[in-house]
């Protein structure tokens, strides 16, 4: 069999992307987490495993110890057709075979949820701190009318006082990148927060595998030197999901400067532009609601009832 069948559940590496991407864009998400890139790169730090249930993708997380995850859950089920029974085989699967006193599935999508919410024994639950924000693409890449002039008048003062270029990530500014981020990590003290820490693991792997995963970047250099950068690929056939963007963050209107180009250089041709939750980081809350969000891709908490 040259995949695991339910219950025998594998941890993701890269040689499982030839299985797993095809399925996961079938299903033609709306989530950020459901793609190949994101589960990999944060495979270690929610220890992502895998298997085949009634011919839908299940994954189930269960951190190493250390970790800021209290237990073991599942992300939704990926497949065609109704998922209910899946769903609860799995749960059961959590509380009997894993001894989960309260087994459950995190950022479930309104697909599923609207599908779950009318059985009894389900509890469907939003969770808004897991909330993706969508925008429309060309309310980035224009930035038009009043609610986003201090976004144009970050980036017209950026431009206006040094000489800025944008190129593609490639090969060769990959080490960059890295550098970048390690100073990042740096002066925000990663080593005191493991969510920062565990996106720093993250950077890391998608920048070692940039090529091997497949997916699109940009920089920013300002005078020779790396200054931001972004990476993300589309997450259906409507949307961009980013999955990571850095910038100094002692240089002003460096992240509206490659939020911008990035959307401009490679996303014109899509509607939306999915730039994932804020996880209840109220910092980041405000980064994000500031770009005025076309709509939030709502997420669910599923548990059982009894």
């Amino acid at each position: 069999m040259p995949w695991p069948e339910f219950p025998r559940f594998k941890p993701i590496d890269l040689a499982d992307r030839d299985f797993l991407h095809p399925r996961l864009w079938a299903y033609q998400p709306s989530t950020s987490e459901l793609t190949f890139t994101n589960l990999f790169i944060w495979r270690k730090y929610y220890g992502f495993k895998w298997s085949v249930l009634d011919d839908c993708l299940v994954v189930v997380a269960a951190a190493p110890e250390g970790n800021p995850v209290p237990d073991a859950w599942a992300l939704p089920p990926v497949g065609t057709g109704p998922r209910a029974d899946t769903v609860l085989r799995l749960l059961r699967w959590l509380k009997e075979e894993r001894g989960l006193a309260t087994p459950r599935i995190r950022r479930a999508d309104r697909s599923l949820a609207a599908e779950l919410e009318i059985r009894p024994d389900f509890a469907v639950s939003p969770v808004r701190d897991d909330f993706d924000y969508v925008f429309r693409s060309r309310d980035l890449i224009e930035l038009a009318g009043s609610r986003y002039h201090a976004k144009r008048n970050h980036i017209h003062r950026f431009t206006e006082s040094q000489a800025v270029l944008y190129e593609p990530l490639a090969e060769p500014l990959l080490p960059g990148c890295l550098e970048l981020a390690e100073a990042w990590c740096t002066l925000k003290r990663c080593e005191d927060d493991l969510g920062l820490m565990g996106e720093w693991g993250a950077i890391k792997e998608i920048l070692d595998r940039f090529g091997l995963l497949q997916i699109q970047g940009g920089v920013i250099l300002v005078e020779g030197r790396i200054k931001a950068f972004t990476l993300g690929e589309p997450l259906n056939a409507q949307t961009a999901v980013i999955h990571i963007e850095k910038a100094d963050p002692q240089v002003q209107g460096l992240y509206a400067v490659i939020n911008q180009e990035f959307c401009r250089r490679q996303w014109p041709d899509l509607a939306f532009i999915n730039r994932e939750q804020d996880l209840g980081e109220e910092g980041l809350r405000r980064a994000k609601l500031s770009y005025h969000p076309d709509h939030f891709e709502e997420k669910y908490e599923i548990r059982l009832v009894g």
